[in-house]
């Protein structure tokens, strides 16, 4: 069993029993206080992301495959969202509790047949759907969503007044009726087994705690 809650911007926490992983937890970026990953494993999509404190069990900054106590994750190179330069982010696929989980970072949406294939079937996605020419957009979000395949979605990385983006991002709704899905909107998402996950298109919204 595990539980994933959304702290804002592109940060989430996956916490099992055990351990604690936790994502681009620089949040001084967007107006809030960076999170301290003590003794969390700290997952960054950008180097620019990462809360180098020295009390993470372990950073993770690229691409690789790592095993850390109750989680498998492979970091696979992607080009940056509307940036010509070579691969500069990593998108991670994440194993816990037999589930498969796909972060997707700031990419650009066209992901080849190597990256697609090396992320592989997924059970649950989390994905930025904010816009604005700074991330995926509700329309390249659903479609990447729709690719990949998972019937579980959380959305990140959206309107939000009590944080500053760079540039203004679009509402959770608008994504909501791109995908056209069914919304549940909880405090944390809690996962038991792979079989307690929906078995149709579900969107679930994370209260930001």
């Amino acid at each position: 069993m595990f539980e994933i809650e959304y702290k804002g911007a592109g940060t989430v926490v996956i916490a099992t029993k055990k351990s604690k992983l936790i994502t681009d937890p620089k949040l001084s970026l967007v107006g809030l206080k960076d999170i301290e990953p003590k003794a969390m494993i700290e997952l960054a999509t950008e180097e620019r992301f990462v809360v180098d404190s020295g009390d993470a069990s372990l950073i993770i900054e690229g691409p690789g495959e790592y095993e850390v106590s109750d989680f498998s994750i492979k970091g696979i190179a992607v080009q940056r969202h509307v940036d010509s330069e070579s691969q500069k982010a990593t998108v991670y696929r994440i194993e816990v509790a037999d589930v498969r989980i796909a972060l997707i970072a700031n990419v650009d949406p066209k992901l080849t047949d190597d990256q697609l294939e090396s992320i592989g079937v997924i059970d649950l996605i989390i994905i930025p759907v904010g816009g604005s020419g700074y991330t995926l957009d509700a329309t390249a979000a659903a479609q990447l969503v729709r690719k990949i395949d998972a019937k579980t979605v959380i959305p990140i990385h959206y309107s939000d007044s009590a944080l500053k983006y760079e540039v203004p991002q679009d509402g959770f709704e608008v994504f909501q009726n791109e995908l056209g899905a069914v919304v549940e909107e909880v405090d944390k998402l809690k996962v038991k087994t792979p079989s307690s996950l929906p078995q149709v298109l579900t969107v679930y919204k994370l209260a930001r705690n």
